[in-house]
Order: C-alpha cells, then sequence, then structure tokens
C-alpha cells in the first residue's frame, strides 16, 4: 500500500493514496482500522514529508564504491549521524540553497526506513519486524560546510535538506535490500546501484541504531548513497538555482525536487 500526506485546496492537512498526478484519495477509516479510502480523488495542492518523524537517523559510507570514490575507509560499524526534523521538505516543494553556504550544496540518493512500532534492544532477525514502510530520501549536504566544521550536524542540516517522498509504500510490498536506486539531475543520470550493494542492511542498521536508541513510531532512518554524488566527480558537480534533482527507487517512486537560490526562507 503506498500512503501520502497532503494538503488539499482547502489547505487541510490530509492522509491518502495516490491516485493519479496530483491527485489522492484521502484515507477516511479510523486510525487503527483497516485503511478505507474515499471513493473519488482530491486535488493535492502541496506533497508533505509521508511522515513526521520525532527523530532523523542517517548513515554515512554504506556502500562500497561510495567510500572508494571518496578515499575513506571501510566503516566497521554503522556512521551515524542525525538530521534535524526542520530539514524535512516534501515531493515537489524547493531545496533552498543556504545563504551561508550555497556553492558546494551536493545530492545524495538514499532509501528511508519509517519504524512503526518502538525498536529498542532488537536482534538482527527480528528488524523488519518494526518497520512499517519505506521511502525516498536525498540526504542534500554543504560539502564545504562538512569539510570546514569536520562533522556534519550543520552540512546536512539546513533547512529543506531532507526531501523525503513521494509517498512511503508499506513494508508488506518490498525487499527493501533489493532494490534499483537512482539519482537524476536535470535528466542525466548520476547515481545507479542496488541496496544489496549496502554494506550494513536494513536489519542491521536497525538492530544496531536500537542497541544505541530507542526508536520511536515514525522513526526516520537514512541508509546511506551509493557512488556518483556530486563532489566526487571531476571536476565536482554541485546544484545550482534551476536545478531539478530525482531520486527513484524500484517499487517506490520517484522523489523529485527543484532548488531555489539562497536566501531567507519564511515562516
Amino acid at each position: 500500500m503506498k500512503l501520502l500526506r497532503f494538503l488539499d485546496q482547502q489547505g487541510r492537512i490530509c492522509l491518502g493514496e495516490p491516485a493519479g498526478p496530483r491527485l489522492a484519495r484521502p484515507l477516511i477509516s479510523a486510525p487503527g482500522d483497516p485503511a478505507v479510502f474515499a471513493p473519488h480523488p482530491v486535488t493535492i495542492q502541496t506533497y508533505l514529508p509521508p511522515v513526521e518523524p520525532p527523530n532523523i537517523f542517517a548513515i554515512g559510507r554504506n556502500y562500497r564504491e561510495h567510500v572508494a570514490e571518496t578515499g575513506a575507509r571501510l566503516p566497521e560499524a554503522p556512521l551515524i549521524f542525525e538530521k534535524p526534523t526542520t530539514a524535512l521538505t516534501g515531493h515537489e516543494t524547493d531545496i533552498m540553497l543556504p545563504e551561508a553556504a550555497p556553492n558546494e550544496v551536493d545530492f545524495e540518493a538514499e532509501l528511508a526506513i519509517v519504524i512503526g512500532r518502538i525498536a529498542r534492544r532488537v536482534p538482527r532477525e527480528k528488524a523488519l519486524d518494526h518497520v512499517f514502510g519505506y521511502t525516498c530520501a536525498n540526504d542534500v549536504s554543504a560539502r564545504d560546510c562538512q569539510r570546514l566544521d569536520r562533522q556534519w550536524t550543520r552540512a546536512k542540516g539546513f533547512d529543506t535538506f531532507c526531501p523525503l517522498g513521494p509517498w512511503l509504500v508499506t513494508a508488506d510490498e518490498l525487499q527493501p535490500d533489493h532494490l534499483a536506486i537512482r539519482s537524476r539531475l536535470n535528466g542525466q543520470l548520476m547515481q545507479e546501484s542496488s541496496t544489496s550493494r549496502m554494506i550494513f542492511s536494513c536489519a542491521d542498521l536497525i538492530s544496531y541504531l536500537s542497541h544505541q536508541f530507542t526508536l520511536l513510531p515514525n522513526t526516520v532512518i537514512l541508509t546511506g548513497t551509493p557512488e556518483g554524488v556530486g563532489f566526487a566527480r571531476r571536476p565536482p558537480v554541485f546544484l545550482r538555482a534551476g536545478d531539478r534533482i530525482e531520486v527513484e527507487i524500484e517499487g517506490i517512486g520517484t522523489l523529485s525536487n527543484v532548488v531555489r537560490g539562497s536566501g531567507a526562507i519564511t515562516a
């Protein structure tokens, strides 16, 4: 099942299932009941991130080819960082180049896990039982901040630096460790790989994280990016105003965002 969050034409936050370009059938059943959707679709005014996570955990250097292109060492355990929830944005919304660091903003196509029930000290063989679903993510990163700060919070935490979407696909419909993953910049293929090439699988990541933190429902886990990112290219390729960056994952769909110029984001 595909589930999305969106604003309708009256500006109301709705849950629903996709029913065509910018169309959705709203969910009309009560929480906890089997999902029932309205028979007639409504227009999507704005796509929202498919979940409202209490925390966003992300994993660095989780594809061997990406580790190789950066010149780093293979990690012995998952390399964890966090992105603030204020970095969230949805499908077909803008990625804003931050005023403080507009020049070296990069893309990272990633599979995102969404936790469905509390996970604490979960063994690997039980880890996927705690998953609600999966979605596409773009771990947008300001490489100059990453380099200068020598840690990743600011570089990966600017507003709009965590696009998610376009919707969530429930766990019963996917085998998460065998999905094609791609990114395209202005229609040009930049990254192409498979989640089967991750160093630490989805089950590995959930189990490991659950032994460090309590994973609450709707927690999002970004599982790392494959090779082909902009800063590792020669010459480097960074996002510029007017660009369209897409993340496509097999069985889920395509997350698409346009890049806008630096400047303050008003509430």
